[in-house]
């Protein structure tokens, strides 16, 4: 699963808010899907640049992350890298395009987890409890003798603790 990261954390919660303000998703069209979307906000390539990235190659998101090759010049997986690169890896993003996270799924309550992964409000239910659940994870990590100093002359910021 993704590094939880204050970064990782609020770009899922801007790609949510974004999708659910938006009226252009398109499970079918490669910019405009979950992991489009998600794209979108990460690098800042409109929906429509990036489906026409993906049309370089073949498929999916799930079989043009199958098929990636970080040396190819090819511009849908200099895309894909810069993905990885923010701290996401293959599987989150070939779980968002399905919704299909075991640790996301049971996060939510039970009578919630059978999400259709073309539907675009359990894409943003979906993200939102992906955020939740990388948040959580990442207050566990903060050490709080790390945090708070007995030494009045040694400051500690929780920033510089969370980076």
């Amino acid at each position: 699963m993704a590094r939880a990261t204050l970064n990782i954390v609020n770009v899922l919660r801007r790609t949510a808010s974004k999708l659910a303000s938006s009226k252009n998703y398109q499970w079918g069209h490669m910019g405009s899907c979950n992991c489009g979307f998600l794209a979108q906000e990460i690098t800042q390539i409109s929906s429509a640049d990036i489906h026409k990235r993906a049309m370089q190659k073949y498929g999916d998101w799930n079989e043009q992350l199958n098929d990636y090759c970080p040396t190819s010049g090819l511009l849908m997986d200099d895309l894909i890298s810069t993905m990885l690169n923010f701290g996401f890896d293959s599987d989150d993003l070939k779980h968002l395009e399905k919704l299909s996270d075991k640790n996301v799924l049971h996060s939510l309550p039970l009578e919630e987890r059978y999400l259709n992964h073309n539907r675009k409000e359990d894409v943003i239910k979906y993200l939102k409890a992906w955020a939740a659940l990388l948040e959580e994870k990442l207050v566990e990590d903060i050490e709080l003798e790390n945090v708070v100093s007995k030494k009045p002359s040694k400051k500690v910021s929780i920033a510089a603790t969370l980076a």
